[in-house]
């Protein structure tokens, strides 16, 4: 049997079958990184992160209709809690709820009801941001990237540059508008350019009219023929009948084009 090595003018030769047996015993097992590294990619690429954003929205909605929020308006609030404290947890199921797609005035009476109009339209207030500020956070780090380069279509473009460009000034006049809907809103914002910090100032202004006439409604929702339950109706009625007048002459327009 030949040695492995051999000696030559005082230099080691190395056989290369043993070169073979040395390589494989310094390289080890196959390691797992290439398979962590494609595993991981898989899984943060921009369509898996957009698909957990649509479980998590589904997984909200389910829910909210198992649990039936809206009971709160007939059983009123646990009594276990009460006041300020009652009012900020309030808050938090409001932005919650808004999130799960819960429709915002009934949220908003419900606050008027339970709290008054002063406590329950901070409460709402405070709700709405907190609702805004979760779904753009979670549009902007789990949708953005797969959705941006769907917006091929001159409306999308023409939403997305406006928002990009004129942040605070178009998401005011989204929240005063009353046929912008809330969620709608927020992923739109989310999937732009626009700054987290202006969209949720522009969100807290313009939701104060349209928040207050639905909370002083609900606070006097038992006295229907008050002068300030009749205001908050009006408050409500008037800005969605000329939404509905400029979107009616707007699709005439266009027909027209």
């Amino acid at each position: 049997m030949l040695d492995a090595t051999t000696r030559s003018g005082g230099t080691a030769t190395v056989s290369p079958r043993t070169a073979a047996e040395l390589a494989v015993a310094t390289a080890g097992p196959a390691s797992p990184t290439g398979l962590t590294t494609r595993v991981t990619r898989v899984l943060l690429s921009p369509w898996s992160r957009l698909s957990l954003l649509v479980a998590l929205l589904a997984s909200a909605a389910t829910t909210v209709v198992l649990f039936q929020p809206q009971q709160l308006l007939t059983d009123g609030w646990p009594p276990q809690l009460g006041g300020a404290a009652a009012a900020v947890a309030y808050a938090v199921a409001y932005g919650l709820c808004t999130v799960a797609f819960v429709p915002r005035p009934l949220l908003n009476l419900a606050a008027g009801a339970l709290f008054g109009s002063q406590l329950g339209l901070a409460s709402a207030l405070a709700g709405t941001v907190l609702g805004a500020g979760i779904a753009f956070c979670l549009g902007r780090v789990l949708g953005q990237e797969a959705l941006r380069p769907l917006l091929r279509g001159k409306w999308l473009k023409a939403a997305d540059g406006q928002l990009s460009r004129h942040g605070f000034r178009s998401m005011l006049a989204a929240r005063l508008f009353p046929g912008v809907p809330f969620a709608a809103a927020n992923y739109c914002a989310a999937v732009s350019r626009m700054g987290l910090l202006p969209f949720l100032l522009a969100t807290a202004l313009g939701s104060i009219p349209n928040t207050a006439a639905y909370v002083v409604a609900g606070a006097r929702a038992s006295t229907p023929t008050s002068p300030a339950f009749l205001i908050a109706l009006a408050c409500i009625a008037l800005p969605g009948l000329a939404g509905a007048v400029v979107a009616w002459r707007k699709r005439h327009r266009l027909r027209g084009q």
